[in-house]
Order: structure tokens, then sequence, then C-alpha cells
């Protein structure tokens, strides 16, 4: 087996007066040879002082743009270990699309693996409880689970299912079973769904459970699903890692020149 690469710093161009700051243009360097796969994951990146002598610039300079490289969650930096690769280009992306949506998420709890972090039931404050539609003092089951691609953390979803409907399954099959599958065997199977996408910082559990740097940019999608009849089944809230997955459309140009989503 070949040794692993190690980073080039002889490629490194820096210019002064092109208008990019010299942290940013390290940062970039390292970060096109982590994400390109040309160095693995668990690699650990030259030391400070190495970078700094031969680079030519100050160790404020470098420090900054190592701790850009963490903050995107490319990287840890650790006292007595250095910096240390911890984005794995080899293992694979999802990319999901709009059109065959329950299609797509079923055949995704098939090609991922689930860990159930909590399950329990709570009540709903004002604003939830509105939102799903639920008759007062109806409860919900929360449940917390992390999916894994490849053994990499991919998504952290917390999700919400009126307690009525939650009794139609085992609490034990969450953890390796589809919620739409379910949700199917249950009785209320999912026909229908509306959702929204943002873009949002990683914080607290989501951060941690995902293994990277808060403040990383994360596709928040939240998803609330119908049954039949109408009635609301599920409400998720999922947070995804953005080197893990992709949402894809696709469009079409009507003969009127406008562009409409290929459904």
């Amino acid at each position: 087996m070949p040794p692993p690469a190690q980073f080039n710093l002889a490629g490194a161009r820096l210019s002064e007066g092109g208008g990019t700051p010299l942290y940013r243009q390290i940062y970039d360097h390292f970060r096109k040879q982590i994400v390109s796969g040309r160095v693995e994951k668990n690699a650990h990146l030259p030391s400070e002082q190495e970078i700094t002598e031969r680079l030519g610039v100050s160790r404020i300079t470098v420090r900054r743009a190592l701790n850009e490289l963490a903050a995107s969650g490319l990287v840890t930096r650790q006292r007595g270990r250095g910096t240390v690769v911890t984005f794995n280009a080899a293992a694979p992306t999802i990319r999901a699309s709009f059109d065959q949506l329950l299609e797509g998420l079923t055949r995704m709890g098939v090609e991922t693996q689930v860990r159930l972090i909590s399950c329990a039931t709570v009540s709903p404050d004002l604003e939830l409880r509105e939102m799903l539609e639920l008759p007062r003092g109806e409860k919900l089951q929360r449940i917390v689970r992390l999916r894994l691609l490849d053994g990499e953390p991919f998504s952290y979803l917390v999700t919400h299912i009126p307690k009525h409907v939650a009794e139609g399954y085992d609490e034990k099959e969450l953890a390796n079973a589809s919620l739409i599958d379910l949700l199917d065997r249950a009785g209320h199977r999912p026909e229908s769904a509306t959702q929204s996408i943002t873009a949002v910082a990683a914080e607290g559990e989501a951060a941690k459970s995902l293994e990277i740097a808060e403040g990383v940019p994360l596709l928040r999608i939240h998803r609330i699903m119908r049954d039949a009849d109408d009635n609301i089944v599920q409400d998720i809230n999922a947070h995804y890692r953005a080197d893990r997955f992709q949402y894809q459309m696709n469009l079409v140009r009507q003969s009127d020149a406008r562009w409409s989503a290929d459904d």
C-alpha cells in the first residue's frame, strides 16, 4: 500500500496584491487538497511554524487560516496532536430531488444507517400545537436520531409525531427502521408533504452529533407529512452536513420562455 499523500506546500502561490487576504489564500490551498481527496482523513497538516517558514507569512496569518479550516469542519486542532483532517472525501454524497420525494426518502432509509439518540413523550408548546393542527391536550412523540452514511455522520433529525399515531409501532423499531415504513405499517401512510429548505449554522447537540464545529453551515429541511385524509402524521427538522447532501431540481424552459420545475 502506498504511503498516504502529504500536503503540498510548494504549490501555494500567495499574492499580497490580489485582493484576497493571505489567510484566505492559505485556507483555499489546504481546502482544495482536503476536499479533492488528495489528502485523506486523519492526515496531519504541517505545523504552524513550518507553514510560517515555508510560505513566508506571519504565524497569526497561518493560525487564522487553520482556525477557518476547523470552523468549516475540515480539520480539528488539538494540543499535542496538531491539526488533523476530519473530512472524509471518500465518503459518498447523497443527492435528493424534489420529484419522487417519498420514494427518495424511503430509499435513503435503506441506504443509510440510523442511531437513536432519544425518544420521549412531550407536550407541545402553543406554536408547535398550532403548526401541527393538534387538539388541546394532544401529546407528541419526540424522536432524535442521527443518520450515518458509510459510517460517517450525515444528518441530525428531530421528529415530532402525534402520540396516537406513534402508538402504531414499537419504540424499539426506531433504532433500525425507516419512519416512513413505520408510519405505513401503523396505518398512517404519508401521501403528501410540504417542506422548506434553509441554511443554518450548526450549534449545540446537532454540531456535536455531526462531529463538526459550531458555526459550520448546515442544510436545514423542515418537512410536514400528511396522510390520505390530510391529517399531519409527521413533523421533522433535518439538519444535513453540506458536504454529504445535495438537493437538486430539474428545470424545463417552456415555450413562453419561462422556466418551471420538471415534475
